[in-house]
C-alpha cells in the first residue's frame, strides 16, 4: 500500500499540477482519496497511470490530469447539489473538496434522469458524442455541466452553463476517453 500512497502523491504532483490545473482543493482531495478503491483489485495497479481505466463493463475512470482540469473548469462551491453520472472518482473527488452534496448516477439508462433543475454542477467520467437534453435540462439556472464529446479519434472536454436564455458550451481540452456504451454517434447516409 506504501508503493500506492507514493504513486498517488506522484499523481498529482506530476499529472495534475503540470496539467494547469492550480486549484489546491483538488489537490488536496486527490492526495487523500485512493483512487484504487474506485477499480476492481485487479485493475488497482493501473490506478495512477497517465490512461484511462475501466472499473466495470464499458465505464472508465478519466485519466488524472483529465478529471483535475474538468473538475476545476466546473468550480465547485459548498452548498451545490452535484450529480455524478458515471463518475464514481470524480464525484468522490467533488465531495472530498468540501460542502457538496454528491448523487452518483451509474445505472443502465444514464441519459434519463429524473427530474428537471435540481442539480448545480454535473460531471461524466466517460465520453459522449453529444450531451444529452436530459442532462442539460437537469441543471439549475448557472449550473454547469463537464463532460467529454468525442465523435472521431479525439474528443473535447467541454463545459456547458445554463443560464435563463438558454445553455452555453464552451471547448475546454482534448482528451481521448472510451464512449459510454449507448452513447456513440450514430451517423445515418445522407444525399
Amino acid at each position: 500500500m506504501a508503493d500506492l500512497a507514493a504513486a498517488r502523491l506522484n499523481m498529482v504532483e506530476s499529472q495534475v499540477r503540470t496539467a494547469d490545473v492550480t486549484d489546491i482543493r483538488i489537490h488536496d482531495a486527490m492526495r487523500a482519496l485512493p483512487r484504487e478503491d474506485f477499480l476492481p483489485p485487479a485493475k488497482a495497479y493501473l490506478a495512477y497511470a497517465d490512461i484511462e481505466v475501466e472499473y466495470a463493463a464499458g465505464r472508465w475512470l478519466l485519466k488524472p490530469r483529465d478529471v483535475g482540469k474538468l473538475i476545476q473548469a466546473l468550480r465547485p462551491m459548498p452548498g451545490e447539489q452535484v450529480l455524478a453520472i458515471a463518475a464514481p472518482y470524480a464525484g468522490a473527488v467533488i465531495e472530498q473538496m468540501g460542502g457538496v452534496a454528491v448523487t452518483r448516477f451509474d445505472g443502465d439508462d444514464l441519459a434519463a434522469l429524473p427530474a428537471d433543475g435540481l442539480y448545480d454542477l454535473i460531471v461524466c467520467e466517460g465520453a459522449v458524442a453529444r450531451a444529452p437534453q436530459s442532462w442539460l435540462s437537469a441543471l439549475k439556472p448557472g449550473g454547469r455541466l463537464g463532460v467529454v464529446e468525442r465523435d472521431g479519434p479525439v474528443g473535447k472536454a467541454v463545459l456547458y452553463v445554463r443560464a435563463e436564455d438558454g445553455v452555453g458550451r464552451r471547448d475546454l481540452f482534448d482528451a481521448t476517453p472510451p464512449v459510454l456504451q449507448g452513447f456513440a454517434a450514430q451517423h445515418g447516409f445522407a444525399f
